[in-house]
């Protein structure tokens, strides 16, 4: 069916069903093409239309026992799959990744050739690493100054995981935000940055660790997480989310005492630090240095900056013993 086509028959569908949908063709489209994600009811209508389910559209993984018709995920290896098939599959994947290579383009051949193998290489060592994994999400959370970020480097040095820190993903446009809207670019305490700005960068940081664990890529996230990890409600329904699609979720909260936070701020010397160092006694007035907030699996003791020491430890130490 053609896009009109399908709106069309998607509408009469939902009219029965009383579901609301507006199908036109560019909101098929994003469906279609992956760049917008169906809600309730186009998912509904969809089931509805197609006789299908949810598994079967691809829109979740398969609850246990549920049966699916057909696989849409790209299978992936495991340790106990064939050699002689994983080679097999790998070869498939570099015949694919051949035929789609412009060979009349004038560019360097060599390490155009280097990088497909190291593509299918990642795939097959998926086989030996954690092709029986499920993907995780982290999130990384702490206040100011607390070392989340670094213990998240951390983290991604030694998984190999997908690193995301939430001021170098949206710092630029945040500012450029504030600064439209009539506000200061490094206001960090204002109604206008906690109610308009904050909401839509965290949405862009959750996003792009979507695009991440859509593809199967363990991911890691560094940001406060303050109001997150305190709010039961947005954590389950992460977890609902991200289970739906294989993903496991773990929270991380990294403490840390009061002065250690106010003397590593003073360090980085980031204009977005202004207000808190010039309102230092209202600033750590709410903040809650004994306990993690509830949403939390790990909590890293920070204290005195502890952990990040034995973490530069732990990195020479490997540095020695892997030559």
């Amino acid at each position: 069916m053609s896009l009109e086509a399908a709106g069309d028959q998607l509408r009469q569908v939902a009219d029965r069903a009383e579901l609301r949908v507006a199908a036109n063709f560019q909101t098929l489209w994003g469906h279609e093409s992956g760049t917008v994600y169906p809600g309730p009811h186009y998912r509904r209508a969809y089931c509805l239309m197609y006789q299908s389910t949810e598994p079967d559209l691809g829109f979740r993984l398969p609850l246990p026992g549920e049966e699916v018709a057909l696989e849409a995920a790209l299978p992936l290896p495991t340790p106990g799959t064939s050699p002689v098939v994983t080679e097999e599959a790998a070869t498939t994947i570099s015949r694919g990744l051949d035929k789609v290579t412009d060979g009349t383009q004038d560019r360097d051949a060599t390490a155009g050739t280097v990088l497909k193998s190291r593509l299918v290489n990642a795939w097959r060592g998926r086989a030996l690493a954690d092709g029986t994994n499920k993907p995780v999400l982290v999130l990384v959370g702490g206040y100011a100054g607390s070392g989340k970020t670094e213990f998240a480097r951390f983290l991604g040095d030694v998984s190999g995981w997908a690193f995301l820190d939430k001021d170098s993903l949206t710092r630029r446009l945040v500012e450029r935000l504030l600064t439209s809207m009539g506000g200061e670019a490094h206001d960090r305490h204002s109604d206008l940055y906690l109610k308009e700005v904050r909401p839509l960068e965290y949405k862009c940081l959750m996003d792009t660790a979507n695009d991440n664990i859509d593809c199967g890529i363990s991911t890691i996230l560094a940001a406060p997480f303050i109001s997150e990890l305190n709010d039961e409600a947005w954590m389950n329904r992460l977890t609902n989310r991200c289970r739906a699609k294989g993903v496991e979720v773990a929270a991380i909260w990294v403490r840390c005492d009061i002065d250690s936070m106010r003397e590593y701020i003073e360090f980085r010397d980031a204009p977005r630090d202004e207000w808190k160092l010039t309102h230092w006694d209202e600033y750590v007035q709410g903040l809650k240095t004994d306990s993690s907030p509830p949403g939390v699996h790990l909590t890293i003791d920070n204290r005195l900056g502890a952990a990040i020491s034995i973490a530069d430890q732990t990195r020479d130490a490997l540095r020695k013993i892997l030559g």
